[in-house]
């Protein structure tokens, strides 16, 4: 093998988070490779990897790496327990493919934060979409070379001592470069028998080769081996597991199970059996593994109604995604498949999050509840036709969902019509919210005591229309003992709260759910109610109610930033991304927040931030656009206010139509762009929303205002609450408008630090985020020639050489204070 890979791989991992992929065929020494880089990186290493028939235990290569039980369950969340327990080290895993989807799942979240190393043999098992996704996560993908000639030459002398120059070359030659192949080829030259002919393949013959020279029972041992895919104790693999210990075909792991040094060796020594023998070994496999790798042994042995029968067993004892993937295994079987067992099956599928494979297991039972008029509907078919919506409704699929409960008749079991009539209510309001306003009339009548599903959608209804009452009625849904609808109902209050402008009650109530979710262990549901709290906050701005006991404007900085360096669903990493770049831009590091929202994922509330920070840095033209998908309410105010603001710094005629079911701040706002007045009353209604809008009301009336005394008066009350917020950019726009009206000040301010001014930290502050003269200039309000005075003041007062020196001495004292939601050593 060259050198390049290693020191690709070694470059790459020795820099900090990363994720390096090494792809080779079988013996091409990926695995050898693998544990030089690892031991070449430093630092501790977590060695694990997949195997092949447990492919399906979620989270398992995970698991032999950190040595720990997983939460499989959840992505995000098992990202998370692996990172805490890698930390600074390095995640190794072998045999990617033969890793299971959860673990697959969770490389992309692990390599934002963690040096992880794996090997990939080719060709692979996985799909295409998941070999995308692993290849757009990869930092560095690494294919194996095949060994030179003279590397090849140099194996074979270390494998056979004896051979000649001459030899050593043809077993080069004839191995291909492959090491497996180069090994066994210099054996078999040094026992003098025959050369091999061109027309074998040389890997397959040399595997062949070797094991012919096994008893019989180390051959069965090794094919044992081979089918399981996983270390097994000697007693396991009988009398021949000594030898195969002796010979060097395995190695013993500590506790005593035995691993092969190749599994490709043992999977060929598997595939070198007969059909008839291969089953039959798979059959005694059956009888000696626990039930969950008992039932893939006996269906690969023929045995379909054995294997239906194992995978219930186990599926009887198992919980969580161990369970769903039995059961969706057995469903899988062609054998005759109860109809209970795929109403479990989907039920256990859509509590782990598996929509769409629920959708699928229930397709054959929900086929038949469409029947003859007269006739009588199977009603378990019925059953499996509104579950069968429901999963499709929770995979984005409305229209096939109310397709999938259309033969769901009204003489059906109530929890049955009331599971229909949920998914038919849920689907109109996605598709037509006024025709679902009626629907929820009519099926309020219908079901006087409602189940707790009913309520949550008729909430969401009252919700989308903003009838009285829909908070209290998302509330209520909220505290359901159903988790999957408590917590649905709070987020869509949450939103719905956000959207009308409550800012504060929102965060409040996601607050409380994320403490619910945390509670349950649900970490995907409470990073996103803690990062939407947390945006709520943001754009509040200071001076937060006591009851919330939130530290401030720095918290949430603090605690949004954490968020975006872990592992997250998108929807939380895009109101975290979104709260930390907005605190960034408005107090000047705008570059940081640029570089931010790069990576955030689309969202209106990224988009607006996005938007908004191009406003700030002087750039309207890239804020005039509003995207596609703007939001509702609250958001979709603020994209037209900044499309607004953009249009007025671009001297073009702004857009006067106003978005409908806006919050009363924004909607007097736009109005009174449109009309030319009115902007510092609109500026008032601001006030317990939302701060910095508040003062950038204040500075459009300033800047319109054809009155010279209301629009000083309206500029210095933004500038002054501008300056009190610590919002940078705002302040010194408010400056920019006073000196149009030659209001010309003297803005030092009191000594901070006991040497530096507050101006010259809030210029070193932007020199320290890489913001040349002119946009220092541009956000503080003051001139190039004043940056450039605090600069040379602060290098004297500081006895800094250079400005980036300065900076960096101005903050290297700062204190940082705890991460109170960080219980995490190094702080990530």
């Amino acid at each position: 093998m060259t050198d390049e890979p290693e020191q690709a791989a070694r470059t790459a991992l020795r820099h900090g988070p990363a994720l390096v992929v090494l792809t080779g065929p079988p013996g091409c020494g990926r695995s050898t490779l693998l544990r030089r880089i690892a031991a070449a990186v430093g630092g501790p290493a977590h060695l694990g990897g997949g195997l092949a028939m447990l492919s399906n235990v979620p989270a398992l290569a995970l698991s032999r790496a950190v040595r720990a039980r997983l939460p499989a369950d959840d992505v995000p969340l098992l990202a998370e327990a692996v990172r805490s327990r890698v930390r600074s080290g390095l995640l190794v895993l072998d045999d990617l493919q033969h890793a299971d989807p959860a673990t697959l799942a969770a490389l992309p979240h692990l390599a934002r934060t963690c040096r992880v190393l794996v090997a990939l043999r080719t060709p692979h098992r996985l799909s295409d979409a998941l070999a995308d996704v692993l290849r757009q996560a990869a930092t560095v993908w690494l294919p194996v070379p095949p060994l030179t000639g003279e590397q090849a030459s140099t194996l074979a002398r270390q494998t056979a001592g004896g051979l000649s120059d001459a030899t050593a070359a043809a077993v080069a030659a004839r191995a291909g470069g492959n090491p497996l192949a180069v090994i066994a080829l210099a054996r078999q030259a040094a026992s003098g028998r025959a050369p091999i002919g061109e027309d074998i393949d040389q890997v397959a013959y040399a595997i062949a080769a070797a094991l012919a020279d096994l008893s019989r029972p180390a051959r069965t041992a090794l094919a044992a081996l081979g089918l399981l895919g996983r270390p097994a104790v000697p007693a396991l693999l009988g009398t021949g597991a000594a030898e195969l210990l002796a010979a060097g075909l395995v190695t013993a792991e500590a506790g005593g199970s035995l691993l092969p040094v190749s599994a490709y060796v043992a999977e060929t020594a598997a595939g070198l059996l007969d059909t008839d023998a291969r089953a039959d070994l798979h059959g005694r496999l059956a009888e000696l593994t626990p039930p969950a790798e008992a039932a893939r042994h006996l269906a690969a042995a023929g045995d379909t109604a054995g294997a239906y029968r194992k995978a219930l067993a186990a599926a009887d004892r198992a919980a969580g995604a161990e369970r769903a993937a039995l059961l969706l295994f057995a469903c899988g079987l062609p054998a005759a498949v109860d109809p209970r067992v795929r109403l479990a099956a989907a039920d256990a599928a859509l509590a782990t999050g598996r929509a769409a494979d629920a959708a699928d297991v229930l397709r054959p039972l929900a086929a038949t509840a469409a029947v003859a008029p007269g006739a009588a509907a199977d009603p378990l078919a019925l059953e499996a036709a509104v579950l069968r919506g429901e999963a499709l409704l929770q995979a984005g699929d409305p229209a096939a969902a109310r397709d999938s409960v259309r033969p769901v008749p009204d003489t059906a079991t109530a929890s049955v019509v009331a599971a229909r009539d949920r998914v038919v209510l849920l689907c109109a309001l996605a598709s037509e919210p006024m025709g679902a306003l009626e629907l929820a009339d009519k099926i309020a009548v219908r079901h006087p005591q409602p189940t707790p599903g009913i309520l949550a959608a008729l909430a969401a209804v009252r919700a989308t229309h903003r009838l009285p009452g829909w908070d209290s009625a998302l509330q209520a849904a909220a505290g359901t003992g159903d988790p999957l609808i408590a917590r649905w109902s709070a987020w869509l209050l949450v939103e719905h709260l956000g959207a009308e402008g409550r800012l504060v009650d929102a965060a409040a109530a996601a607050l409380h759910a994320a403490t619910a979710a945390g509670d349950a262990l649900a970490y995907g549901w409470q990073t996103r109610f803690l990062a939407v709290a947390d945006w709520a906050l943001a754009l509040h701005g200071p001076d937060f109610p006591p009851e919330l006991s939130w530290d401030g404007t720095d918290g949430v900085l603090r605690r949004a930033a954490n968020l975006t360096d872990r592992a997250l669903p998108d929807q939380a990493r895009a109101y975290a991304t979104a709260a930390t770049a907005l605190i960034e831009a408005d107090t000047g590091l705008l570059a940081a927040a640029r570089a931010r929202l790069q990576t955030a994922p689309a969202h209106p509330a990224a988009a607006w931030v996005a938007r908004e920070a191009a406003w700030l840095d002087g750039q309207p033209d890239r804020a005039t656009a509003a995207p596609a998908d703007a939001g509702f309410g609250l958001l979709a105010g603020l994209h037209a206010i900044t499309a607004r603001w953009a249009a007025y710094d671009l001297g073009l005629p702004g857009n006067t139509a106003i978005p409908v079911d806006l919050p009363v701040p924004a909607r007097r706002t736009l109005t009174a762009w449109a009309v030319g007045a009115g902007l510092d009353t609109a500026a008032d209604s601001w006030q317990p929303v939302a701060l910095r809008e508040q003062v950038r009301c204040l500075i459009a009336a300033g800047l319109t205002s054809g009155d010279r005394d209301a629009a000083v008066t309206a500029l210095l009350r933004a500038e002054q609450l501008a300056d009190t917020a610590g919002l940078t950019v705002l302040a010194g726009r408010a400056r920019r408008g006073l000196r149009r009206h030659q209001i010309q000040r003297d803005t030092r301010s009191p000594r901070s630090d006991g040497r530096l001014t507050r101006r010259e930290l809030d210029v070193l502050r932007l020199v320290a985020a890489g913001e040349p003269t002119r946009r220092i200039a541009g956000q503080l309000g003051i001139s190039a020639e004043t940056v450039d005075t605090h600069i040379r003041a602060s290098m004297r007062k500081l006895g800094a050489r250079t400005r980036t020196e300065a900076a960096a001495l101005a903050f290297a004292t700062t204190p940082a204070r705890p991460e109170p939601f960080d219980t995490h050593e190094d702080g990530r």
